[in-house]
């Protein structure tokens, strides 16, 4: 398995450089990280502040016009819908190496249950009786002088 996953991060061409993404999946992808990169610099916040004040700015000579208002309007409104999109790819993609760190690190650790390397596919009930059950294993470890107990495979639902 650790072979495997190994074997995934090498690049084909063994050069170092990430393939070049073939599908609109991994073009949007590419897209997406390079923008958010791009667009989480601080730079990127000095140009939209000066954006809102070049155009506030601009009113008196547009007379504060309702074409001058729809300018802003409709560049926001814009920029905030691809925005969203950005934003839940990133997301995604961060939620998704976490989530393969922490299931190394479960599939790494002997005394760990195997059953946690899917809690993101548990219902809502099956997660709150793990918070249960986690939660009494916290206050057995309290109650035993700060030593934590074991946590064994039968321990969970």
């Amino acid at each position: 398995m650790a072979i495997e996953a190994d074997a995934a991060l090498d690049c084909p061409e063994g050069n170092g450089k990430t393939r070049k993404p073939q599908t609109i999946a991994g073009v949007f992808g590419h897209i997406a990280q390079m923008a958010s990169q791009k667009l989480g610099h601080p730079a990127s916040f000095v140009v939209a502040i000066s954006l809102v004040i070049i155009w506030g700015a601009s009113g008196p000579i547009f007379k504060y016009s309702d074409t001058w208002q729809l300018v802003i309007n409709t560049s926001t409104t814009i920029v905030t819908f691809l925005m969203v999109f950005l934003i839940q790819n990133t997301q995604n993609r961060d939620m998704t190496a976490l989530h393969l760190k922490l299931d190394e690190l479960i599939r790494a650790n002997a005394g760990a249950r195997d059953a946690l390397l899917t809690l993101e596919d548990m219902t809502e009930a099956e997660l709150k009786s793990l918070k249960v059950n986690f939660a009494d294993i916290a206050s057995r470890s309290g109650n035993s002088g700060g030593e934590a107990d074991s946590v064994k495979e039968g321990d969970g639902p």
